[in-house]
């Protein structure tokens, strides 16, 4: 039974002697919904090979789950120092989405680069695949009866017309707690359906506009979600995770910016749109240089014409 006394089990199923957790099927699937949709894109869109895409998602997988566990490992060494070998016990919770997503960013960075792929676009090809995994993986803590909000009242939860079972899992020791990790979930889900419609059907999309929509939706939804929170890792008065939404948000606005200035296309050309891209280009180049050329000889012909005058007027 539930530790939390909400009355849900953690447990899935058993396989032998070892239990398989709700929390670990969310994340599980919340990978493989997210692979799929990356192949989908990647194959329809990407000049990347699929062999390449299994590579990196192969060693993605571990480097994500580690980056999270560690992030909150960090964060909570307190519970950790006696118990070493508690720090590999992933099943019942721990898993920080802001730890995941800084050491996925970091190898996402050195793979792309050394592989000669643009990092931004490839970003902005995964980027709604991760937030809809966020979505699904949240629900991990529900069955885990952790991620909750404050306090509140059973009316409260009815107004909020949610499933009954729902309700159940948010009576906490005795007391109805709001549902933060379904606030976070809807907002991801949400900001998943605004990315992939504007991957969609916005034709002018560049490179970093996606990306900096999900940094600056998903910093601003759990920095106020995160003040809900009563179970937030902490640096010292504050929340970490309200600190990196903050950083979220900035490095988002930058990305928006930068994808305005260099308008780099979002869909990777193929090689008879690069020849027509080329050919607009070299057309533009030698309209230019016909229009610089055609000024030069006004402004010669004027300067002549000038020039005969003084003269005219000298002789005079």
């Amino acid at each position: 039974m539930s530790p939390t006394g909400n009355g849900i089990d953690p447990v899935a199923f058993p396989i032998g002697n070892i239990d398989i957790y709700w929390y670990s099927l969310c994340i599980l699937l919340a990978f493989l919904v997210g692979f799929f949709l990356v192949k989908f894109e990647a194959k329809k869109h990407f000049k990347i090979k699929e062999d390449w895409l299994y590579d990196y998602l192969f060693f993605l997988i571990p480097i994500v789950i580690i980056g999270a566990r560690l992030y909150y490992v960090i964060f909570e060494w307190g519970a950790y120092q006696d118990n070493l070998l508690e720090i590999i016990n992933i099943r019942n919770g721990g898993l920080a989405i802001h730890g995941g997503v800084i050491a996925g960013l970091i190898y996402t960075i050195f793979y792309t680069r050394k592989h000669k792929i643009n990092t931004f676009r490839f970003m902005d090809l995964i980027v709604p695949s991760l937030v809809l995994g966020q979505a699904i993986g949240r629900w991990g803590n529900f069955f885990n009866g952790e991620a909750y909000g404050p306090v509140t009242t059973l009316e409260f939860l009815h107004k909020l017309h949610l499933p009954q079972f729902i309700i159940d899992g948010m009576n906490i020791y005795g007391l109805y707690r709001q549902p933060t990790f379904l606030y976070e979930s809807l907002t991801c889900f949400g900001c998943f359906i605004i990315l992939f419609l504007l991957r969609r059907y916005y034709k002018n999309l560049k490179v970093g506009l996606l990306c900096g929509i999900y940094f600056i939706i998903y910093g601003i939804e759990r920095f106020f979600v995160e003040g809900l929170r009563t179970d937030s890792l902490m640096l010292g008065n504050f929340k970490v995770a309200q600190l990196v939404s903050i950083l979220m948000i900035i490095i988002g606005i930058i990305f928006i910016i930068m994808s305005f200035i260099k308008k780099v296309p979002y869909v990777e050309l193929d090689d008879k749109e690069e020849e027509k891209e080329e050919k607009k280009i070299d057309k533009n180049k030698t309209k230019k240089n016909n229009k610089g050329q055609e000024k030069l000889t006004k402004e010669k012909s004027k300067n002549n014409t000038t020039t005969k005058k003084k003269k005219g007027t000298e002789n005079e």
